[in-house]
């Protein structure tokens, strides 16, 4: 189990947001399970040389997801949902899902196509 994120100047998206999926990844992955501390706001800034607001940023919009919960005093730790993992898992599909609907929909392609492109696609595999 690591502690370790890693945060990229050349990833698109904000800090954040990188802070965020890392740490939602450790808990899919079981690296972080319920109940597993956090490392402080302050620590983890240091480490990844972003801002304490960037950090916080990310702890607050984590917490108001459920996937962590923060007690005065005493730091922050995942949350002790009992199926986190797997719904961390449905949300990243149902935003992979809703991203791939969006594009094939931009392309002209209606319901019924949609479902028999990813009928053959499967039967492919």
């Amino acid at each position: 189990m690591t502690e370790v994120l890693f945060l990229s100047q050349n990833d698109s998206r904000p800090m954040y947001q990188q802070i965020m999926e890392q740490i939602k990844q450790k808990v899919r992955a079981g690296d972080w399970p319920a109940g597993h501390p956090l490392p402080s706001i302050r620590e983890l800034s240091v480490n990844t040389q972003v801002s304490v607001i960037t950090v916080k940023r990310a702890y607050t919009e984590l917490e108001a997801e459920g996937v962590i919960v923060t007690q005065a005093g005493r730091g922050s730790f995942v949350a002790e949902a009992v199926d986190l993992p797997q719904e961390l898992v449905q949300v990243e599909l149902d935003k992979t899902l809703d991203s791939f609907i969006t594009s094939v929909r931009r392309l002209g392609l209606g319901d019924a196509e949609i479902v028999a492109l990813v009928k053959k696609t499967l039967a492919d595999k």
